[in-house]
């Protein structure tokens, strides 16, 4: 098939949203697939930056509250223009922002099928920076946009269910799988663990995202001070950036900070720690779990998206019930005082993540593609 995947985010962008489709992408070329991205320019890339053959780079304006990424520009007519000359089989729009309305349009100008996945709840954003108005509207929009496409895809039989129940149509799953040649508990490194002053013995807790309110990342702090307070040689160490780093580092000038990383080096943190605490309340599934897993970590999440898939209480991990900040401080507590149960915790959590590859997905994915084009073929 020739398909043209469409997207606010990509690669090398650091976020969950871009890695999933990455690999997406990445798998329908090994398949034989002629795949198109088409995303904005983003802030570091000069204007006369070169740019790999099969992408097609728009302009593009800063994104609210996520000001280190851009949003593409509404560019309907130059969109029909470039399918008229070079017609895909299918279009797939991955983020509902002005680029992927614009495609909608002129996908549907021209007969085009059209996809659509879900990746991100930016309906429960708006609580977290003081726009109590917000949830309504953004609902609204994004359930008009993908009821607009023929099939939207979402990441756990949880959101379909959520999702159907706030009106959303036709819905169908597409997983996540997990690198475990790359994440893997292989990767602990002594030598790191020292860098963060941490003793063989001492309890290593992790951080892995977006340093934002809205990755609930106060709570993180807190839960972290609650197993200080037991155990005075644990460490915080948190990988990633973001708009409350500044104020959690003046704050909290002894923890690591470990900043953004990538590959081997991403891979490394996650195993030479310890516990991974994932105490956001809005994801769609949060890739973190599942790297943490495959990194061997005793993972403690509230329970939904990926630790409601993949998490089994006290056997692979640890659950919390949803959005309940004063038993996910204790429970944080409490996990630090089951270190006997921790080896076998970890190996199983590995374990769990050996059967969670990307190849099944990926061909999930194309089926769906593959059916829109032929739907729309016989027409």
């Amino acid at each position: 098939m020739r398909i043209t995947l469409v997207t606010e985010t990509f690669r090398p962008e650091v976020n969950g949203v871009a890695m999933t489709l990455g690999r997406l992408v990445d798998g329908l070329r090994e398949r034989g697939h002629v795949v198109e991205v088409v995303r904005p320019r983003q802030a570091h890339e000069a204007a006369d930056a070169a740019v790999p053959e099969c992408e097609w780079v728009v302009p593009g304006m800063p994104i609210p509250f996520y000001r280190s990424l851009r949003m593409g520009l509404p560019v309907t007519r130059r969109l029909r223009r470039r399918w008229q000359s070079a017609r895909p089989d299918v279009v797939h729009v991955a983020t509902e922002g002005p680029l992927g309305v614009a495609a909608l349009r002129a996908a549907r100008s021209l007969g085009l099928p059209v996809t659509s996945s879900y990746h991100t709840n930016f309906h429960q954003y708006g609580a977290h920076y003081g726009i109590g108005l917000g949830r309504s509207l953004a609902l609204w929009w994004m359930r008009r946009f993908h009821n607009a496409t023929r099939r939207t895809l979402v990441p756990t039989r949880q959101m379909v269910d959520e999702l159907a129940a706030e009106g959303f149509e036709r819905l169908g799953v597409l997983s996540r799988g997990v690198d475990t040649t790359l994440f893997s508990p292989d990767r602990r490194d002594d030598a790191l663990r020292a860098q963060w002053g941490a003793a063989p013995e001492d309890v290593v807790v992790l951080y892995v995202g977006r340093m934002a309110a809205e990755k609930n990342i106060g709570l993180v702090v807190a839960a972290f001070e609650g197993i200080r307070a037991r155990v005075p040689s644990a460490k915080l160490v948190l990988v990633g950036d973001g708009p409350a780093r500044a104020t959690i580092e003046a704050a909290h000038p002894d923890f690591h900070y470990a900043g953004m990383r990538r590959g081997e080096e991403l891979a490394a943190h996650y195993a030479s720690a310890d516990l991974f605490l994932f105490a956001s309340v809005t994801e769609t599934f949060g890739n973190v779990v599942t790297e943490a897993m495959a990194s061997g970590l005793v993972v403690l999440g509230y329970d939904y998206a990926a630790p409601r898939e993949h998490v089994r209480e006290a056997e692979n991990g640890y659950l919390v019930p949803f959005d309940d900040a004063e038993r996910f401080k204790a429970r944080a507590v409490e996990v630090v005082t089951r270190r006997a149960d921790w080896p076998e915790v970890r190996a199983a959590a590995a374990r769990t993540m050996r059967g969670c590859t990307w190849a099944a997905i990926i061909d999930g994915f194309a089926g769906v593609l593959g059916d829109a084009a032929n739907e729309n073929a016989g027409a």
